[in-house]
């Protein structure tokens, strides 16, 4: 499921870097699947995965600048 802007705005900064981490390493993951020439379970992981990752991180930019 990807995660929603108000999601990511109720979480604590500690909250925000670990999702952070979790998603790259499933994304890390989910790209190796595709590069070994397996067909992911889910084809639209990927940019689901890519899309909240971009989320957190504007949201971390955000927090940084006020």
């Amino acid at each position: 499921m990807a995660l929603k802007i108000k999601e990511i705005r109720s979480m604590s900064p500690e909250e925000r870097e670990k999702k952070l981490k979790e998603l790259r390493e499933e994304l890390m993951h989910e790209r190796g699947v595709a590069a070994m020439g397996g067909s992911p379970p889910n084809p639209g992981k990927i940019r689901q995965l890519r899309k909240s990752i971009s989320r957190l991180l504007t949201v971390i930019g955000e927090e940084k600048g006020r």
